[in-house]
């Protein structure tokens, strides 16, 4: 089935976003489907952060729509996001250091048991809930008892990325994952995001890494000063290519690589 005749899980119409003055974004437009993942791309001050926080929930958009799997909904607040299935994974992680693996995977959303009237977290549930949830994403950690602080950087955006999938998420957005890791860890979380895929996730990646862009993402969307500038399939369009969108030509530069290198 062509990407054309199915539904998107996500999907926004036209929005603007105003900051007083400011136009952050005018009329831009996304689809993400089910499975696929999604490249954004754009130099700083595009409005990727801005479009990617107002399919979170955290901004309101000032005009345009917003649709989960063809409804149009609307977002009050991050909660009413994950509450529809959609999440996600900022740049700085926000996990909690000083606690174990488990406990952030399940922050704000505890396994509990009752004692007549009463709930107490049940750790047991979390420990063995959190370790069948990393072994379904094939995550590898000593023990789920680890605390984060302990764990290198591609550990801890793991445990990022599970915490965002823990419950039945559509769509996890993903805010420049690679950016702070060591060459060794980009390629565990690349294929990490890539078996969201065979979960049926959708997946939209923030990220000026074009490597990154080009191994794990079936689509990619540049956007310019606010806008949509262009989109293609990575079938169908190439590094010079998507390096001249970035720098607001859609016509292919000789020396968009030197001029400008993404690595």
């Amino acid at each position: 089935m062509s990407l054309e005749t199915r539904t998107p899980v996500i999907e926004a119409r036209r929005i603007c976003k105003y900051f007083g003055a400011v136009t952050a974004l005018e009329d831009v437009s996304l689809k993400l489907y089910p499975g696929e993942v999604l490249g954004v791309v754009g130099d700083n001050g595009a409005g990727k952060s801005t479009l990617m926080k107002i399919l979170a929930g955290l901004y309101p958009p000032s005009s345009g729509e917003i649709l989960v799997e063809g409804k149009l909904v609307r977002f009050n607040s991050p909660k009413d996001a994950r509450d529809m299935g959609i999440e996600m994974v900022y740049q700085d992680l926000a996990l909690a250091g000083n606690m174990r693996i488990d406990e952030n995977i399940f922050l704000g959303r505890e396994w509990v048991r009752r004692i007549g009237p009463f709930k107490f977290v049940d750790n047991a549930a979390s420990l063995r809930h959190a370790q069948e949830h990393l072994n379904k994403l094939k995550i590898e950690v000593k023990s789920v008892r680890q605390r984060v602080e302990e764990l290198s950087g591609g550990q801890r955006q793991a445990v990022a990325i599970a915490r965002a999938t823990a419950f039945d998420a559509k769509v996890v957005i993903m805010d420049e994952p690679t950016a702070a890791l060591a060459v060794k860890e980009v390629r565990k979380v690349l294929d990490l995001i890539k078996d969201l895929k065979q979960h049926g996730i959708g997946v939209i990646l923030i990220s000026h890494r074009l490597d990154d862009i080009f191994y794990v993402c079936d689509r990619v969307m540049a956007l310019f000063h606010g806008r949509n500038f262009a989109e293609a399939p990575l079938a169908e369009t190439n590094r010079n290519e998507v390096i001249g969108w970035i720098m607001g030509n859609k016509s292919p530069v000789a020396q968009a690589a030197k001029i400008f290198d993404l690595n």
